[in-house]
């Protein structure tokens, strides 16, 4: 989708949560992660808030309109047109002469060359492992998934500090250079529809409430488990009726559909 803005930014701290409504008290529907690039569509009557588009996934949200920096539209075409690597360790640090954070797996890092960054006129240096992610198969699936074993779970959260179960599965097949929706119900929309039995490691398992309504999702695992962020990131045995919560003893999630991204 082309941005109809002409304000183009790039999220240049850790981790920044987006918000439903222009507000520190409104909820927040998903967060933005170091080097993800942006559009700013408008700017609240008050000039706190700024509402934007998520160029990955095109989401819409506000975010404080401090915690985004502006960048020239020749560098937001680069840096969304061209590979850029992507923070690949549990933690990176950004280094630059008057500050250093660390930044999160699956952090893009934008206008890499030789372990520097350049965000507008700024560079920094990183540290940590990166890669360009390549398309991977169920077995990186599984591998990256596992990283985010025992995260906490928090709704609109993408990373280790708090993740939901849809950031889950978009952050692990973003790091298998897959693109996938922000919400478990677009997430649904994608793909081919397996059945039961016939799924497989890597496929995606969606979960319905009482109104027929998909709210939930999680990766199928070997051996009739299912990854997923329930209370926290983990491991539980899935059938043709849903999840089977392996301490409780009880079914927690009701299985709506199957669908194969891989």
């Amino acid at each position: 989708m082309e941005p109809t803005s002409e304000i183009y930014g790039i999220c240049h701290l850790s981790v920044i949560p987006v918000r439903y409504e222009a507000s520190d008290k409104a909820e927040i529907c998903t967060q933005l992660l170091f080097g993800d690039l942006i559009t700013v569509n408008k700017i609240s009557e008050d000039g706190k808030w700024a509402y934007i588009q998520q160029a990955q996934d095109e989401y819409l949200g506000w975010i404080d309109a401090k915690q985004y920096k502006e960048i020239p539209k020749e560098q937001y075409y680069t840096c969304l047109q061209q590979p850029m690597p992507i923070s690949r360790g549990l933690f990176g640090l950004i280094k630059g002469q008057r500050k250093f954070f660390p930044i999160l797996m699956g952090s893009t890092l934008p206008m890499y060359h030789a372990g520097v960054i350049r965000i507008g006129e700024e560079q920094f240096e990183f540290e940590g492992e990166h890669m360009y992610p390549q398309l991977g198969n169920a077995k990186s699936v599984e591998n990256y998934a596992r990283n985010f074993l025992g995260a906490p779970y928090l709704w609109g959260g993408k990373s280790h500090f708090g993740i939901d179960c849809s950031g889950l599965v978009q952050q692990v097949f973003k790091l298998n250079n897959i693109k996938l929706p922000r919400d478990s119900y677009k997430q649904a929309e994608v793909g081919q529809t397996v059945t039961y039995g016939a799924h497989q490691a890597g496929d995606l398992a969606f979960f319905q409430n009482v109104n027929g309504r998909i709210i939930h999702v999680g990766i199928v695992l070997p051996g009739d488990q299912i990854i997923h962020a329930s209370g926290e990131v983990r491991i539980d045995l899935l059938d043709e009726v849903g999840i089977f919560h392996t301490e409780k003893k009880i079914y927690t999630h009701k299985l709506s559909l199957l669908k194969r991204v891989l």
